[in-house]
This record gives structure tokens, sequence and C-alpha cells, in this order.
């Protein structure tokens, strides 16, 4: 239609009227069609529960290395992903080192993101870095706590109580004593450090004495060298203890090369598929699991919680400000049941 000869006639104010009406209807329709949202690049979920519900989230969990483990995290952050119908970004520092990992937390906190989860490499030299996403963002921690930073919450393996489950296996394998050496990526890290402590308080008075402690900082050919250098080094040497997740695949596969099966045993902690082997065919002799599934799932929960509803959220929080998401141990005779259920949360 001809709208010149729609409103010949119409007086001056009802003209007016007409075209203010028509800019009104114009405006509407331009914004219903605006595609802004989707052009992030990051998460995509929107806000439910508290403030803007058109908001678009943007959340992410920052693992302390890219290793095997952290799959089953992931697995987690998947399954609440598919439950609340919202994003989490998983970001991994490749080579595991401070550096990148600082980099990873400060580009998030230059993006906007409104809740950060991160398992810190380096706990007391990050405080600076951590406080200021802290106060930006909600900001937790998992699996490795900075309990000196702000963070609002830790959720994981409670790492001094689980030091002391694998003592307790330790003393079992080393009744009459013995030596072991230990090994990690760093001593730094809090969930390392509380281990370690955690297996020295159980094997205190039980005549086992720990003869040496190598570092690694994440790389997995100097992890297996580290274990072949000591049993070299030490022919009385009983046990290995391995601290972080590749650890184990790490042991397995020196004590293999070197031929000390069941000559020099093996405590380590977590789940990797070499680790897992390695009970199977008696190489390892124990592990004690965390729950990482429990980290990505929780994380990503009050991640979203706290983006949504930081008031009753916040108010939530323990009194010590962490949840212990708890261990178990694996050994052989429950191996193949534990694979089963691993298997399943995968999925």
């Amino acid at each position: 239609m001809n709208i010149c000869k729609a409103i010949r006639g119409i007086s001056t104010l009802a003209l007016l009227s007409a075209f203010a009406i028509a800019a009104g209807l114009g405006g509407c329709k331009k914004d219903s069609g605006s595609g802004d949202t989707a052009s992030t690049g990051a998460a995509t979920s929107q806000s439910s529960g508290g403030g803007d519900s058109g908001k678009v989230l943007k959340l992410a969990f920052v693992t302390n290395n890219a290793s095997e483990f952290w799959k089953i995290a992931a697995a987690g952050v998947r399954r609440y992903e598919n439950e609340a119908k919202t994003q989490v970004d998983i970001k991994m520092p490749p080579n595991g080192t401070t550096e990148e990992q600082n980099q990873i937390l400060e580009n998030l906190v230059s993006q906007g993101y409104d809740g950060i989860a991160i398992s810190a490499i380096a706990p007391k030299d990050q405080v600076g870095v951590i406080n200021n996403a802290a106060s930006k963002t909600k900001v937790l921690t998992f699996d490795s706590d900075a309990p000196a930073s702000n963070r609002l919450l830790y959720i994981g393996t409670n790492n001094f109580e689980a030091g002391k489950v694998l003592g307790q296996q330790i003393i079992k394998l080393l009744p009459s004593g013995g030596k072991m050496a230990v090994f990690v990526g760093t001593l730094s890290a809090d969930n390392a450090a509380q281990r370690l402590a955690g297996i020295q308080d159980a094997i205190n008075g039980h005549n086992i004495e720990i003869v040496d402690k190598r570092e690694d900082n994440t790389d997995r050919a100097k992890a297996r060298s580290n274990v072949e250098d000591i049993i070299n080094a030490h022919p009385d040497l009983n046990l290995v203890c391995g601290l972080w997740s590749y650890n184990g695949p790490a042991i397995a596969a020196a004590i293999d090369a070197l031929g000390k099966k069941g000559k020099v045993l093996a405590a380590v902690f977590d789940e990797e598929d070499g680790t897992l082997k390695g009970i199977e065919s008696d190489t390892i002799q124990v592990t004690v699991v965390q729950k990482p599934f429990q980290f990505g799932y929780l994380s990503s929960k009050w991640m979203h919680d706290l983006a949504t509803d930081p008031e009753k959220t916040i108010a939530a929080i323990p009194k010590d400000k962490k949840i212990d998401t708890g261990v178990e141990v694996i050994k052989k005779d429950n191996v193949a049941d534990f694979e089963k259920r691993l298997a399943e949360m995968k999925k």
C-alpha cells in the first residue's frame, strides 16, 4: 500500500502519531531478529534464576595439565551441561606450567567470564593472579586448592586424608618396613604437598624411610626416567610412589622395563589406563582414586549457581569453604569392577 495515500487527509497530529507507531513497530522487528548472543564464540547458555534472564553465561573449568585424568572430569562437566542446558569451556595448559595457567586465567577475566574453576598448579605463587580474578568474577578451586587466595570454595579431595589412606596401604605392603621413593610433577602444588604429608603421617613409626623425592614438571619422559634412575641408584629400594595421575603409568613402564615387577612394589594415585593395567598385571599393587567426575560436575554446578543466584549460593557454601569428594582404594581384587563403573561414568 502507498503510505502517502493511506494517510492523505489525516490531521497533522494524527500523521505524527501514525509515524510514531510505524517507527515503534519497525524497532520491535529489528530487535527480535538480532543474533548478537550467538556471535561471542564463548559459552552460549542463558542464565536462569536471578539477574538478567537473557544474559549469556561464560563459565570455564581450568585444569592443571592435559593428562588423561582430566577426561573423566570433562565427562562430569558434560553431564552437568546436558542437565542444566548450559556450557562450560574446558581449558588445559598444554605443558602444565604456571605461566600457561596464569595466562589462561587472565584471558578469561579479560573476556568477562562469569565463573572460573581452577586447579592451581602453584597455589602460593598464584595468590595474586587468583585474587585479581576473584575481584572481578566468581572463582572456585578444585583438585588443587589455593587456600590463601580469595577463592569462594574448594571442591575435591582432602589430599592430606587421601595421603593417609595411601600411607596405610604402603604399611600393608611393607609390614616390616623398608625404603621408598616418591615421584610427582611438582611438590609446590597443594595437592602434591598434602598427599605427601598424609603419607608421611601414616608411615611414621613403621620403619619406612623415604630415600628420595623427584619432580618431573609434567614431562612424561622425565616422569619415567626419574623412576628408572632412582631404582638403579637404590638397589635396596622396596617401593615407589606416584602422587599425580600420570606417575602411575610412568612407574609401571619403568618397573616393567627394568624387570623389577614384584621386586619393587608400587603405590600410586588416580585411575589412568596405564595404572589400571599395571594393577591387572601386578606391576602396581594399589592406587587411591579420587572422584574427578565429581570435580567436573560439582564445579560446573556451583559456578552456574554462583553466576545465576549468587546471594543464595554464597549462603549455601560450607563454613570451611570445602567440599570433600572422597577417595576409593583400588587393588587387584576390585579393579575390574571399578573399570566397568568408570566406563559408565564416561558415557
